[in-house]
């Protein structure tokens, strides 16, 4: 049951959130219309994109940016009832400090909800708009996905190759298919100097077609000018968009790494970065909430100017991090896991570092 000290510090804690993200969403919003709006004039977006685009780019930021909001506002109205001798009085009237943290962790909780929330099923959605508007008017002319030497596994028997893919064509060149018997040994090879998909008849249109099979090892060759045929792929699936992973909800993503993974696809690392990160989200608010209230509830001579300036330094240090070892799971062997571990052990452990020394 919630008390009147719980009601009157989750009060401050939320409304001082609610504040802090109508003050800096607005100022985000702006801010990137102000980088863009050359490129929005120049390529004639239309003005009901553009609004769908920036109510995406709320959703999209705002989410990313949440425990940092979160951090920030702590930082704001805790200084403030510091500086008023708020919590020394609490202090000295007999609470303890673990007790006075209470609604702190209430708090970080309804927020928590709401990120996970947010990142697993609102925010994909809103990626799909965010990331096309991106690549349609921002960056024109920039690939989205890879379209060289393109491998992949459809499952434990079948392989695919392209040399080069063409997504606004959907048309791939030197296609080979190559088909192994359950024990490993070559069935048959398809290949064709290129291949198209036929939307308006569902197939898929071979060039140069030629088909290597082998029986009682004896080799045939069967080949066609043109052959119309039928996958069991669909023909982006060949290669899938770089922010494919950011637009999956919460068991789509898990069925797409899953289905990755047997494919033996060669960027499946930065799915799976996706996936952790949505689930440390909303521990993040948990971390940042303790050091905010660690620094912020004692009284010093800087006042509140001082703890947002630390509290700033701190949000800048914790995105460095992040940026930093997301960067290496991308584009090396590093574990997945570990780059979203890493950063947020190391400010855990800052975080009790600095209880232990508010408290005392």
């Amino acid at each position: 049951m919630l008390t009147i000290l719980d009601r009157y510090i989750l009060k401050r804690y939320l409304v001082t959130f609610l504040g802090m993200l109508m003050l800096f969403v607005p100022i985000g919003i702006m801010a990137n219309l102000a980088e863009k709006i050359g490129k929005i004039i120049d390529n004639e977006a239309p003005l009901s994109e553009v609004m769908v685009f920036y109510g995406n780019f709320t959703l999209v930021i705002g989410n990313l940016l949440l425990p940092i909001f979160l951090f920030l506002s702590i930082i704001f109205f805790t200084s403030k009832l510091a500086s008023n001798t708020e919590i020394v009085a609490i202090l000295s009237s007999g609470v303890s400090y673990w007790r006075f943290l209470r609604p702190y962790f209430i708090g970080a909780t309804l927020v928590a909800i709401l990120i996970f929330m947010m990142g697993m099923f609102i925010v994909p959605h809103a990626s799909i708009g965010f990331n096309e508007f991106e690549y349609k008017y921002f960056k024109k002319g920039r690939q989205d996905r890879v379209t060289e030497n393109i491998f992949n596994q459809l499952n434990e028997t079948d392989y695919i190759y392209v040399s080069s893919f063409d997504p606004n064509r959907q048309i791939g060149y030197n296609f080979t298919y190559e088909h192994f018997d359950t024990i490993g040994k070559l069935d048959y090879k398809i290949s064709a100097s290129n291949i198209r998909w036929v939307e308006k008849d569902s197939v898929y249109r071979l060039t140069n077609y030629e088909k290597r099979e082998i029986r009682n090892e004896t080799e045939y060759i069967n080949s066609k000018r043109r052959l119309d045929t039928i996958f069991s792929f669909e023909i982006d699936d060949l290669t899938p968009v770089s922010y494919i992973a950011e637009t999956k909800n919460l068991f789509e993503l898990n069925d797409f790494i899953k289905d990755q993974k047997s494919k033996g696809a060669s960027n499946i690392n930065a799915y799976v970065l996706v996936k952790y990160k949505r689930w440390a989200l909303p521990i993040a608010a948990f971390i940042l909430t303790v050091i905010a209230v660690a620094v912020s509830s004692v009284k010093r001579r800087g006042g509140m100017g001082l703890n947002l300036a630390f509290g700033i330094g701190v949000a800048f240090v914790y995105i460095f991090f992040d940026k930093v070892f997301g960067t290496l799971a991308e584009q090396s062997g590093f574990s997945p896991l570990l780059a979203v571990l890493i950063p947020n052990l190391i400010f855990g452990a800052f975080a009790v570092y600095m209880l232990m020394k508010a408290k005392r």
